[in-house]
C-alpha cells in the first residue's frame, strides 16, 4: 500500500490545444509516487479536449471533465476541487509547465510550515519563471519564500487589495493560483473559487483566505515555467474590470480599514499606465497623490522603479529578438 499522501493536479484547459499536451506531461512526469491529473476542459471551441484525452489515453493516474458550457476558470477550478480524491491539491495552468521536482518539493515545503508554526490553514505556493515569446524571462519568486517573518492574516488581504506592503514580510509575485498547493481542508474552509470571477479569481480565493487568518508559504526553489501568452481577456480594460469586481466584493474590508477609495482609484490608474492614456494617468496621479500622499508616494517608490526596468527590458528582448 503506498503510504505517500495522494496529491491532486488539476489543470484547467480552455482553448489551449497547442500547450496542453505539454502540462498534461509535465504533470504525469511528477517525481512522486501517488498522484492523480484531473483536466477540466472548460467548453473549448478548439481541438484541446481531443488533444488532452489522446494525451493521458491508458493512463490510469489521469482523467478529464468536461464542461458543457464556458463557465470560466474560477467554475473549472472548482469542478477540480469536486473530482480531486487527494488529500493536497495542487493547480497547474494549460500553458504552463512544472518541473519534475515540483510536488516532492512543495509538498515538504508545506508539512514543514504547518510543523513549525502549528496551523493546517494555509496555502504554499511555487516560485517560477515567467518566459514570453521574445525570449525574455522574468523570476517570479513565491510570497513567503523568503525571510523568517510569518506570514499570515490581513497582511495579505491589503497587498491584494491596496498594494499595502509591510515591513519583514515578502510578498514575492503574489497568489497566482497556478503555483498553488493546498490540503482539501483548505480550499472548503475558503469555500473554493467564485465563479463570478473570470480573471483575478486567484487573488480573490487568497484575500478569503487572509482574511480567515490563514498563512502563507513558498518555496524558494524554481519549480514550474509560465509561458505568458496573450488573449482578449488579459486586456486592459478586463483587467480593470475584474480588479474593480475584486474591490467592490470587499468593500467591507476596506471601508473598514479607511483604503475603499484608494483601492478603486488606484486600479483605475493601473488602466491608464497599461492602456497608454498618460493624461488620464497624470490626473489620477495628482488626484490621489493630493488625498493620499503618504500613501501614494510609498507606493510609487515600492513598485515603480520595478514596472520601469521590466517595460525596459521587455523592450530591449523584442527589439533583439
Amino acid at each position: 500500500m503506498n503510504s505517500a499522501p495522494l496529491i491532486t493536479i488539476g489543470i484547467t484547459c480552455f482553448n489551449a490545444a497547442d500547450t496542453i499536451v505539454r502540462a498534461i506531461q509535465s504533470a504525469l512526469n511528477q517525481d512522486w509516487p501517488n498522484f492523480e491529473v484531473v483536466i477540466v476542459d472548460d467548453h473549448s471551441t478548439d481541438d484541446s479536449a481531443d488533444a488532452a484525452l489522446a494525451a493521458i489515453a491508458n493512463e490510469p493516474r489521469a482523467r478529464m471533465v468536461r464542461h458543457s458550457y464556458n463557465a470560466g476558470p474560477a467554475a473549472a477550478r472548482n469542478s477540480i476541487l469536486s473530482a480531486a480524491r487527494g488529500e493536497f491539491i495542487t493547480f497547474f495552468d494549460d500553458d504552463d509547465e512544472s518541473l519534475p521536482t515540483r510536488l516532492p518539493i512543495q509538498l515538504k515545503t508545506l508539512i514543514a510550515y504547518e510543523k513549525r508554526i502549528g496551523t493546517s490553514l494555509m496555502a504554499c505556493y511555487a516560485s517560477g519563471i515567467r518566459r514570453y515569446p521574445n525570449g525574455y524571462e522574468v523570476a517570479l519568486p513565491a510570497i513567503g519564500s523568503r525571510g523568517e517573518a510569518t506570514l499570515r492574516g490581513t497582511a495579505v488581504a491589503d497587498y491584494l487589495l491596496t498594494f499595502r506592503l509591510q515591513p519583514n514580510f515578502f510578498y514575492g509575485s503574489g497568489t497566482p493560483a497556478c503555483s498553488l498547493m493546498a490540503r482539501r481542508s483548505t480550499f472548503t474552509a475558503v469555500g473554493g473559487f467564485d465563479p463570478q470571477f473570470r480573471r483575478v479569481e486567484d487573488a480573490d480565493f487568497a484575500v478569503r483566505l487572509a482574511l480567515l487568518g490563514g498563512h502563507f508559504a513558498g518555496t524558494p526553489e524554481v519549480l514550474f515555467i509560465q509561458h505568458s501568452t496573450s488573449a482578449p481577456d488579459k486586456s486592459p480594460e478586463k483587467n480593470l474590470e475584474a480588479h474593480q469586481r475584486l474591490i467592490i466584493k470587499h468593500q467591507d474590508y476596506l471601508k473598514k480599514i479607511g483604503r475603499f477609495e484608494y483601492a478603486k482609484r488606484w486600479q483605475r490608474l493601473r488602466y491608464w499606465h497599461f492602456s497608454r492614456r498618460y493624461g488620464p494617468f497624470t490626473l489620477e496621479l495628482l488626484g490621489l497623490f493630493w488625498r493620499y500622499p503618504y500613501g501614494v508616494v510609498q507606493h510609487l517608490l515600492t513598485t515603480a522603479p520595478r514596472r520601469l526596468l521590466h517595460e525596459g527590458r521587455m523592450r530591449d528582448a523584442s527589439r533583439n529578438s
